[in-house]
């Protein structure tokens, strides 16, 4: 909180030439340099923790990893710039932490979630 969002960053599966509908982890990254990843775990719990975006890799037969700041349509991408505002952790004692809602000075947040084993980011 009280910090600018300065850049977003996010890693993609890419199968085939497709690339995922969801990105699998985001890195907030602030006005500091400091950087927040969100994603999910096996356990389809939300991860938040900080850490730096990873390079991009191969899987083989699998598809590769893309890492970027390419994330086309994405919540956040209006936010650039923005000071953060609020931060609301909900969790589930037998699940942990279930979303994660990040506030803006204009009342607007984004929501960070697990669906379905994916993340999802919605406005």
């Amino acid at each position: 909180m009280g910090r600018t969002l300065s850049r977003v960053v996010a890693s993609w599966h890419v199968s085939d030439g497709e690339r995922s509908e969801s990105p699998l982890d985001v890195w907030l990254i602030d006005s500091v340099g400091d950087s927040i990843r969100i994603t999910t775990g096996s356990d389809q719990c939300l991860i938040v923790e900080s850490a730096s975006p990873h390079a991009p890799y191969d899987m083989g037969e699998w598809g590769r990893i893309e890492v970027g700041e390419d994330l086309g349509d994405h919540p956040f991408l209006r936010h650039l710039g923005e000071t953060v505002s609020s931060v609301a952790e909900f969790a589930l004692p037998e699940q942990g932490r279930t979303h994660l809602e990040i506030g803006f000075p204009d009342g607007r947040r984004v929501r960070a979630d697990c669906h379905e084993g994916d993340l999802r980011l919605t406005r």
